[in-house]
């Protein structure tokens, strides 16, 4: 049973005000990313929450603060790569141009091509001539292309390669989007399974049976596989697999092998995942299971980074407030003002603070009184809609003059508070999903970033997003 939301005692966070988070609970990504020690991280978590720029984010930064870097995905995304002013990332490292930093840190992207790299190991692990008989295979050009769990094993492959060459000194991961994400771990065990000696057994016996009896024993035992194999069952399979495996007989051991030292790998203190969201409740809730599942799986998490956090420069200006003084200017005679103030009543301090600037004896406040719920102060509501009336601009005429009578401005404020008001819910609702994942991990540590006005497609666009993962 899920647990109600955390809830908070807060003021701020009660009037649709972000609450900030516990220092205590805060990512240290530099100190991450700084320490000599950390040779790998993991950016998992479910589909369009980032993760793609902020593995490239994490792998520009720590080239720049020194270290040699090298970021592998594995979604087939081309982001990563417009963003790096790459023209294109295959399974070749290629270094990024224009790092900045003051030491000898670099950067290189690569995208893995599964097959690829299923042909490289092929070509290190056989002799020229039995390497060019299997990659000639139907069978092995089926399962190298398209049997489910390949492109993950082959990232882990990859992995195994990079780390191994010892080039970079770090080495940050970007996983395909969803659960699959965590098929990355899955991978060596069930293609190590699939490669192993009982399959290979079921493989090789009809060949050795012959005849009909032979084909219905491999129907009933290949009636358990899904995919490319299905479709290649017949004749012409028996001699395919006969071929495969008499080629690849001397390799499956490694396979195996090699998929146990890599999933090792990823649960020594050198590795470091990180969980990736944004602050929505489904994606929160993928969040929870990934940090359950890598617990379940030993693998060193370091933290959740939250991406695409809102704010608001005008914070102490609530929801409540900046309503209910929306609703009283959109009210008539809501400003109470004399003959010959009409210019005056253009002005934004007037409109929202009438009452100080022409009080009534009667209604004059005794200096211990309290301010009115509603009102707003005129620094406030400049916080709120600077930028908004900046974009207004445009309604200017051709002729340079702007509609300035009272029912525009009034319009105008109110629009803008009322603006202000949805962001402030959108705060109060993403502090709440985000307490109720912290309520539910306490362990965890959190890095918020910041939500970007526009989208990330150069380096600039990734420095920035490194600023607000460091804080």
């Amino acid at each position: 049973m899920t647990p109600e939301p955390a809830r908070t005692s807060d003021s701020a966070a009660a009037s649709g005000a972000a609450r900030p988070l516990d220092p205590a609970r805060a990512l240290d990504v530099d100190a991450l990313i700084d320490d000599p020690k950390t040779r790998i991280v993991v950016c998992c978590g479910s589909g369009g929450v980032g993760k793609t720029t902020t593995a490239a984010a994490i792998g520009l930064r720590a080239a720049e603060r020194g270290r040699k870097v090298v970021v592998l995905t594995i979604d087939p995304a081309r982001r990563l790569a417009q963003s790096m002013g790459i023209d294109r990332l295959d399974n070749v490292p290629r270094r990024v141009k224009d790092v900045e930093g003051d030491g000898d840190g670099e950067l290189h992207a690569m995208m893995l091509d599964m097959k690829r790299t299923f042909d490289e190991i092929v070509e290190a692990h056989a002799d020229k001539e039995r390497a060019a008989a299997i990659l000639a295979n139907p069978f092995y050009q089926s399962l190298s292309a398209g049997f489910a769990g390949t492109q993950e094993y082959m990232a882990m492959e990859k992995l195994g390669q990079l780390r191994s060459r010892d080039e970079w000194d770090l080495i940050v991961v970007d996983t395909p989007p969803s659960r699959s994400a965590l098929d990355f771990l899955d991978a060596p065990k069930r293609l190590g399974s699939f490669l192993d000696g009982k399959l290979i057994r079921l493989l090789m016996a009809p060949a050795k049976v012959g005849g009909r009896a032979g084909m219905k024993f491999l129907n009933v035992g290949m009636s358990m596989m899904t995919g490319a194999l299905g479709k290649l069952l017949g004749g012409p399979l028996l001699r395919d697999v006969q071929t495969f495996v008499a080629a690849m007989d001397t390799m499956f051991g490694g396979f195996r092998t090699r998929a146990d030292a890599t999933y090792r790998l990823l649960q020594a203190p050198g590795t470091a995942f990180l969980v990736v969201a944004s602050p929505e409740r489904d994606a929160l809730r993928e969040a929870a299971y990934f940090v359950e599942r890598l617990a379940a799986d030993d693998m060193p998490l370091a933290g959740l980074v939250l991406n695409r956090v809102h704010g608001s420069g005008a914070a102490h200006l609530s929801a409540e407030r900046a309503l209910a003084a929306a609703e009283n200017l959109e009210e008539s005679r809501i400003v109470d003002q004399g003959d010959g103030k009409v210019g005056d009543r253009n002005s934004p301090d007037n409109l929202l603070s009438s009452e100080a600037s022409q009080p009534s004896e009667a209604s004059q406040p005794s200096e211990t009184s309290q301010p009115s719920e509603t009102s707003v102060p005129s620094e406030a509501l400049h916080e709120t809609t600077t930028s908004d009336v900046a974009d207004t601009t445009d309604t200017t005429d051709t002729t340079g003059t702007t509609d300035t009578s009272d029912a525009s401005v009034e319009q105008l404020t109110a629009g803008l508070l009322r603006l202000h008001a949805e962001r402030m819910r959108l705060l109060a609702r993403e502090q709440r999903t985000r307490d109720r994942f912290t309520a539910l991990h306490p362990e965890v540590a959190v890095a918020e970033v910041a939500a970007l006005p526009g989208d990330v497609h150069d380096l600039a666009g990734l420095r920035a997003i490194g600023d607000r993962l460091a804080g």
